[in-house]
């Protein structure tokens, strides 16, 4: 029987295990992670508002994995021998006839200070440290930002921060202490967020100006301190501060002899091949990959590539070539905790929703539709 590793127990892995048994792949899988549970992060924006607690957002996935017929090894990836076809972990090294690669990023963390601002995407425990800080905060500055990977553009996940941000404008007027918190957000780019589009991009700047938060764009960073943002232009005084740095790959990748971009990413072609490798697959973010410039780093894209990976491992196991491309799409809901505005893109179209209370209450519906398979 053919034998398939999956490096990561995500989005990306695990919609591959589903649409390798969805195809009827009869080949055995094997799924090395250190972590046995889905933490559904897109949930965590709700956590300091308690609309959401940490036990609704971390999902076991022990029946999933009985079900589909998956062995897990509960271990971190360390590197690759044999052209991919064995994996190391530290639980010791997994045969393979082929290897699906979708075990995430890791945050840039080089800035100076950085250890004095709270990296929201690090996980659930971070959410629930922003609740603990925010709620203890009677008075000060709340400065909310992102950046990217210099060496990757697109290396970057900002669109949580925009959430983070109205949903704690909404919150602070709810609880009646918006005046006496100011928000700030800054960023080094001219338009943060330029990925959603033009339109989306000048909405969310009149959304801030709207709610009166200030903003602080197109200044390059220099360090955090404990209370305050430091650029090249001047200081933004903060008694809480939210970052999202740019992301690279795992450092295990140095060493595994895969082609690596610019970025420290895993250069792969648009089937999610890992170019020059034979049966290495690439899913989700820890890829750099062909496409539109605008190409999200989100689960929805790491899913559109699964789907592609497992499609085209299907084929190669019937012995048909590989020939299925990844979709290139972009939705985004961008939650203000009492409404939400919709942004859809494709290399043909872009479309800017209103906003509405609806996309919120889609928001959260979404995510009991997409847990329901693992729960």
């Amino acid at each position: 029987m053919s034998k398939i590793a999956i490096v990561g127990s995500g989005f990306g892995a695990l919609t591959t295990v589903r649409e390798l048994r969805r195809r009827k792949v009869a080949a055995e899988i094997t799924v090395i992670s250190p972590r046995d549970e889905l933490h559904y992060l897109p949930g965590s924006i709700w956590i300091p508002a308690g609309l959401r607690t940490p036990g609704q957002l971390k999902i076991p996935l022990a029946n999933f994995f009985a079900r589909s017929g998956v062995q897990f090894v509960k271990a971190a990836a360390t590197g690759l021998a044999d052209g991919g076809r064995t994996v190391l972990s530290e639980a010791g090294s997994h045969a393979n006839d082929h290897l699906v690669i979708a075990a995430g990023v890791r945050f840039i963390r080089k800035l100076p200070g950085i250890e004095h601002a709270l990296v929201p995407c690090e996980g659930i425990v971070v959410a629930e440290e922003i609740s603990r800080r925010l709620t203890a905060l009677d008075s000060g500055v709340v400065a909310v930002g992102f950046a990217t990977n210099p060496n990757e553009q697109g290396a970057m996940r900002g669109g949580p921060m925009f959430e983070f941000l109205f949903i704690i404008d909404t919150l602070l007027r709810r609880q009646g202490r918006r005046d006496k918190i100011e928000l700030v957000f800054f960023s080094p780019a001219p338009r943060p967020g330029a990925r959603l589009g033009d339109r989306a991009v000048d909405g969310l700047l009149a959304e801030m100006k709207r709610r009166g938060i200030r903003t602080h764009l197109g200044q390059k960073l220099v360090r955090f301190d404990a209370d305050k943002v430091v650029t090249e232009a001047g200081e933004i005084a903060a008694n809480l501060i939210l970052f999202m740095p740019g992301v690279t790959g795992p450092a295990w990748l140095a060493d595994a002899g895969l082609p690596l971009s610019p970025g420290g990413m895993i250069r792969a072609d648009a089937q999610c091949r890992a170019e020059g490798m034979a049966n290495v697959w690439v899913v989700g973010d820890i890829g750099s990959y062909p496409g539109p410039e605008w190409l999200p780093k989100q689960a929805h894209q790491a899913d559109l590539q699964a789907k592609a990976a497992a499609a085209n491992i299907a084929s190669a196991l019937s012995g048909a070539d590989a020939r299925e491309n990844f979709k290139s799409e972009l939705i985004c809901i961008v939650d203000t905790l009492d409404s939400g505005m919709i942004v859809y893109r494709t290399p043909d179209r872009n479309f800017v929703g209103p906003r509405s209370r609806a996309f919120h209450w889609m928001k959260r519906a979404f995510e009991t539709h997409y847990l329901r398979p693992y729960r």
